[in-house]
């Protein structure tokens, strides 16, 4: 991988937290609006900001001859695989690895505070209500968790460390993995259905009306994926309808949630703010990463996570 002369040049879209010290690296700092004037005659973008749906009108608008890297720090690349950037010969590494525990302990939490009506017990206690209650156990059920990669996995494998049985589902069958085709035969049986997959032109709108009527109406889903699994209204309308008992979704097709959104205010759903892999030290984590990386490039060495940009994920990992 060639690398220009002297210091490369870094344009950072930063938004409003940027990152720490990037070393011996010219660095550009750029919000949405000057974000092309930065990348334009740049060695390589980092997307901080990785909710920011900014890069492609500016890539269509910079000198980007001289980009030879781009890396956004989320696991999805969504945002960064339009027609352009997967033409350009630049390669496109992301954040793989760094958000798949704490994602994994947001799951757990998450099917935990249901089974046990956690979220009940707060209304009650808001309101003064002593209400005895029974609640259910999570040993012996099953979740169908969608996307095999490195966030599936590790979902996967703190679901069965508290007692489900998990069926894992991604693009293509391996050894405890099903394909897609699969899915619609496995979601009769779930109690629980994670979305943690990609957001590509296989999986938009997997989770629509035809799926969802395959689920028990006990059945619930968790969203940390991609707003774009959802096929939102089919989802409200199961949601309004009972025809599943509960959801909670980390992540929308429009972020943030718009307030006149349904969803809001139904007392079995948990909405949340795209946090699920959010913990303490996460953005010094993910610093520590592109800077690793940034020392392979500048020694002309292989990038680590370089992700397919025709397939949307990282070569040789499952989705």
């Amino acid at each position: 991988m060639p690398v220009s002369p002297g210091q490369p040049v870094v344009a950072v879209l930063a938004g409003e937290d940027p990152p720490g010290d990037l070393g011996d690296v010219e660095v550009r700092l750029a919000d949405d609006a000057d974000l092309a004037d930065a990348l334009s005659g740049a060695d390589v973008l980092l997307v901080w900001d990785f909710l920011s749906h900014a890069v492609p009108a500016a890539w269509r608008a910079a000198d980007t001859s001289r980009v030879r890297w781009v890396h956004t720090a989320s696991a999805g690349v969504d945002k960064v695989t339009f027609p352009e950037l997967q033409a350009h010969p630049a390669q496109l590494t992301n954040a793989r690895g760094v958000f798949d525990r704490p994602i994994a302990e947001f799951v757990t939490g998450v099917v935990l505070a249901f089974a046990k009506d956690l979220p009940g017990s707060l209304r009650l206690q808001a309101r003064g209500e002593w209400r005895h209650r029974e609640t259910t156990t999570v040993a012996g059920r099953t979740a169908v968790v969608v996307g095999s990669g490195p966030i599936g996995r590790a979902v996967a494998d703190m679901l069965r460390a508290i007692g489900l049985t998990v069926e894992l589902v991604g693009r293509r069958a391996a050894a405890g993995v099903h394909a897609f085709d699969e899915l619609s035969s496995l979601l009769p049986t779930a109690d629980w259905l994670v979305l943690a997959a990609p957001l590509t032109d296989t999986t938009r709108g997997l989770l629509d009306k035809a799926a969802l009527d395959l689920l028990p109406d006990h059945a619930r889903v968790v969203n940390v994926g991609r707003g774009g699994l959802v096929v939102e209204p089919d989802l409200v309308a199961a949601l309004t309808e009972g025809r599943i008992a509960g959801a909670a979704l980390d992540v929308f097709e429009v972020e943030p949630l718009p307030a006149d959104s349904p969803l809001w205010t139904m007392e079995n759903v948990l909405v949340t703010p795209h946090m699920s892999g959010d913990v303490a030290g996460w953005r010094a984590t993910l610093q520590d990463q592109f800077l690793a990386n940034l020392a392979r490039f500048r020694a002309g060495e292989p990038l680590a996570n370089v992700v397919d940009k025709s397939l949307g994920y990282v070569k040789g990992a499952s989705s």
